[in-house]
């Protein structure tokens, strides 16, 4: 199975790239760490809290995406398909069996994180790299109609999360077994899949 990391700051397009990347190959699934976010009283109270709290580890159920991320890759399937409620602040999951996975796309802010638990798995990075200005408006847009933030709120914390990812992984490298690429909008993806993913 080929296993690849779309990474990047919140409103870069990693959700957008997975899907133009997931209608290309066959066989393929896009696990997304925003769908697993965690959940109860202590993280609900913690969200609260705690400032930018969903931009940071602490709120990430690592150890729940582990296991649906080792599922798939030892048995080529997936039975569940989870998604975040942030109204209720629950996952909801949702049966659905695939089979024959081939490719395992993984995206979200948490990506470059995961990425660096592997050992000996080869895989593909894609960062993306995208104008600050343009990834806010993104985020301001979404947070205002799905989220129910105010403008201003909607802006001040994607700030923060534009920080909070930078400096987390200002020390981070990549690893060796890792083919990695940095996404702009200049990108050519069909080249990407069909030089080193043998797609096409």
């Amino acid at each position: 199975m080929k296993i690849i990391f779309v990474s990047g700051p919140s409103g870069s397009g990693k959700t957008t790239l997975s899907n133009q990347i997931i209608v290309k190959i066959k066989n393929g699934i896009v696990l997304s760490t925003d769908n697993y976010y965690k959940t109860g009283f202590i993280s609900k109270l913690l969200s609260k809290i705690v400032d930018d709290y969903f931009d940071k580890s602490i709120s990430f159920n690592n150890k729940l995406f582990e296991k649906d991320f080792n599922y798939i890759l030892n048995n080529g399937a997936s039975i569940n398909e989870r998604s975040y409620d942030f109204a209720k602040k629950k996952i909801n999951n949702l049966l659905n069996k695939r089979t024959n996975i081939k490719y395992m796309i993984i995206e979200g802010i948490f990506a470059k994180e995961f990425s660096n638990t592997l050992c000996n798995q080869k895989y593909y990075f894609l960062e993306l790299k995208i104008n600050k200005n343009e990834c806010m408006k993104r985020v301001v847009l979404r947070d205002m109609k799905e989220r129910g933030k105010a403008k201003k709120q909607a802006e001040e914390d994607f700030s923060n999360s534009w920080d909070i990812y930078y400096e987390k992984f200002k020390s981070t490298k990549i690893k060796n077994n890792a083919n990695q690429f940095n996404i702009t909008k200049n990108t050519n993806i069909d080249k990407i899949l069909k030089n080193y993913l043998n797609e096409f």
